[in-house]
């Protein structure tokens, strides 16, 4: 009798003990699945990769170049463009690749900033001086002596576009009103070359010193119509605007002028003859 009183605790005891283990077991199930994270949907769409850009080599300055500046080693560098955005005059590696060495020596016929890219007609092969480097083809250098007072008070630069004035003394023949000189502008747009040895704009300079001589570029018969106007009076350069130097036409006495200067002061007109 006792022993079955004792089997009856025993499987109670064990019948508990079993039913606290479960719910202590399912209340770790409970808590664990609340704390999962939820499983991250997949993404259907598929990543594309980025188009690659088409680039070309392109020949660049690797600094600021001057006007007549005489190329050397390392002037000139490699860098990538987008082809797409590439002229055909610009020089790549593709079509030269040995330019950067190849145009060691050779001088600049124009200004070229720092990355700017090269084209060759820019570069030209010179072993003499700069001035028959950088003249345009057919036309000609001419000095002419002037002051800082005939010049827009000494700031006219090389690259300048300027009108060249002729002041003389009237002639006596038709002379009623007594006007003791007469002034004409004889040529008009005219490239300046160089203000005595200086053939760069001199930028970074605080002030503009006097000139004594101003190198003109002209024409085979502008530079006889100069060479005979300094003869007759005063030379005078009178600055043109940024704006005019492109597409403005060269005015020329026609040959069959008989090679003379056509003067207007206050309405009174004369002609100078010159012999050629």
């Amino acid at each position: 009798m006792r022993f079955r009183v004792w089997v009856m605790k025993v499987t109670r005891l064990l019948v508990l003990a079993i039913a606290l283990g479960a719910g202590i077991v399912a209340a770790m199930l409970a808590v664990k699945m609340s704390s999962r994270e939820p499983a991250a949907v997949p993404v259907a769409a598929v990543q594309q990769e980025a188009p690659r850009l088409d680039t070309i080599d392109v020949l660049v300055a690797a600094k600021d170049l001057p006007l007549g500046y005489r190329i050397a080693a390392g002037d000139l560098v490699w860098q990538s463009f987008p082809r797409a955005g590439i002229a055909e005059v610009y020089v790549n590696r593709i079509a030269k690749s040995d330019a950067a060495e190849a145009f060691v020596g050779m001088v600049a016929r124009s200004p070229l900033l720092a990355g700017e890219p090269v084209r060759e007609q820019r570069l030209i092969k010179a072993d003499r001086g700069f001035m028959s480097v950088i003249l345009t083809p057919g036309m000609r250098a001419s000095a002419v002596e002037v002051k800082a007072a005939s010049t827009a008070g000494g700031f006219i630069l090389p690259g300048d576009h300027v009108d060249v004035i002729l002041t003389r003394a009237a002639p006596k023949a038709g002379n009623s009103g007594g006007d003791p000189y007469v002034s004409e502008t004889i040529l008009t747009n005219v490239r300046i070359l160089a203000v005595d040895q200086q053939i760069s704009d001199g930028k970074g300079d605080a002030a503009m010193l006097a000139k004594d001589t101003v190198t003109l570029e002209l024409s085979p018969r502008q530079a006889e119509v100069m060479a005979q106007s300094t003869q007759l009076g005063v030379i005078s350069l009178a600055l043109r605007a940024l704006r005019d130097r492109e597409g403005a036409p060269i005015e020329e006495e026609p040959e069959s002028s008989g090679g003379s200067v056509k003067m207007v002061r206050f309405g009174v007109q004369s002609t100078v003859s010159m012999r050629r």
